[in-house]
């Protein structure tokens, strides 16, 4: 009898837990449930209105931010081409422009954002820099390690990096450039530090 009223307590209370948890809204289990990680319902693309033909400008490809990872943008510069072509500077100006401004609302939408911020202003490197040198207002180091990603994939990419992967960057100081690399892994984590080298071992190494 007594084991009779003990079980019959047991499952009394086994039944009363449940009510009481259902009633608080939790569904019960008894198999543990992973969930993982809640699905990305950003699409990271945008139509390419900026890069139709009869667009006034010039392409440029610029790479944004988009569930933590780079993405390319195209984009429409107004500068003029015969402005742009064979001049470094002046399209390393326009994709810095790019990138510090705001996105559209259609790249906004499309869940793209930018960490490079003004005042950010690139010149040509000094004189002893290595070819192809440029110079950003800020120490590159000292910038958001976001945002010194989205910059060194953006001019790496364009005519004005080295080797299709890299572009010699420094800051307004005496401190030498560096070469800094645009990598896969860096596009997949733009948080992480950019992978860099003194430009000159660089130079002297594809001579």
């Amino acid at each position: 009898m007594r084991r009779r009223r003990t079980g019959a307590v047991l499952a009394l209370g086994a039944v009363l837990a449940s009510v009481l948890v259902s009633g608080c809204g939790i569904r019960t289990t008894s198999v543990p449930v992973d969930a993982g990680a809640a699905p990305s319902r950003v699409p990271c693309s945008v139509p390419g209105a900026e890069s139709a033909p009869g667009t006034p400008g010039v392409p440029l490809r610029v790479y944004l931010l988009c569930g933590a990872q780079l993405e390319p943008v195209e984009r429409r510069s107004p500068l003029p081409e015969e402005k742009a072509a064979g001049d470094p500077v002046r399209t390393a100006a326009a994709l810095l422009s790019q990138l510090t401004g705001e996105p559209s609302d259609a790249e906004q939408e499309a869940g793209f954002s930018t960490a490079v911020r003004e005042p950010l202003k690139v010149v040509a490197g000094y004189r002893g820099d290595p070819s192809g040198a440029l110079r950003l207002s800020r120490q590159p180091e000292d910038l958001p390690p976001t945002a010194l990603a989205q910059i060194v994939c953006t001019f790496a990419e364009s005519s004005v990096g080295l080797s299709g992967d890299s572009v010699v960057l420094g800051g307004p100081g005496a401190y030498e450039p560096r070469r800094y690399r645009c990598t896969q892994e860096l596009k997949e984590r733009p948080g992480s530090a950019v992978p860099s080298a003194a430009a000159t071992a660089a130079a002297s190494a594809s001579s």
